[in-house]
């Protein structure tokens, strides 16, 4: 599935030489709520019960297990819904139980990452994979993609969507783009009235001019590819 959704991305990258609309700065969603997803991490406090207060994982798939609670579904839910759920099943044994949850690693579910492919510094801090020639992946294959990156290589990432995020937060959660990387050829895949359409950014008018009309909101769910420049 991770090699589909790969094969995906480099096929949208390949095609991202193209010249796309300008993408025009939008608000952000006033009623964002993060959704829980795989891999966060969640403190959860039970109050006056710090025996059964704890903090996990989200497993693969998608469900917690705490004293008391076993195979809860959190993925999907925000983390008030969950907290809900958590007062609801321990409400067997506790009596008026009082849970929060705190989110402390972010992941996320895949429709509110942010993804990221093509010539990028690696420094992000999600899960990446290089391709190109070489590396451990071997010849074309994919690796392990989470420090530099060489002459005519690739980096995809995904990164946890944050409330507020614009085109120049995710560039410095990337490390920047990669020394081959042409910033104002780059593009962001975005889906608008549920259609997928693609727009042109600035990221290097942004970076070395300080052009802050191109540091446009960043979406759930957007894809920004990031071309190798023609020399």
């Amino acid at each position: 599935m991770k090699n589909k959704i790969l094969f995906v991305l480099l096929t949208l990258f390949i095609l991202s030489g193209c010249t796309y609309p300008p993408l025009e700065d939008v608000k952000f969603p006033s009623d964002y709520t993060y959704i829980i997803g795989p891999g966060d991490s969640l403190e959860i406090f039970v109050w006056g019960n710090p025996d059964i207060s704890r903090g996990v994982t989200v497993r693969p798939d998608g469900k917690i297990t705490t004293p008391l609670v076993d195979d809860l579904i959190a993925s999907g839910k925000t983390p008030y819904q969950l907290a809900r759920e958590v007062e609801e099943a321990l409400a067997k044994f506790v009596r008026d139980p009082q849970v929060a949850i705190i989110v402390g690693g972010f992941q996320g579910v895949y429709s509110q990452q942010v993804r990221v492919i093509g010539q990028i510094s690696g420094g992000g801090s999600g899960g990446g994979a290089g391709a190109g020639g070489g590396g451990g992946g071997g010849g074309g294959g994919f690796s392990g993609g989470g420090g530099g990156l060489g002459a005519n290589r690739y980096s995809a990432t995904a990164l946890p969507y944050s409330k507020g995020m614009s085109l120049l937060d995710l560039v410095i959660q990337l490390g920047g783009i990669g020394q081959y990387g042409d910033g104002n050829r780059a593009s962001i895949i975005r889906r608008v009235d549920g259609e997928q359409r693609q727009f042109g950014v600035r990221i290097d008018d942004l970076l070395e001019d300080g052009d802050m009309s191109a540091n446009v909101n960043i979406m759930p769910g957007d894809i920004l590819i990031v071309p190798e420049a023609f020399f």
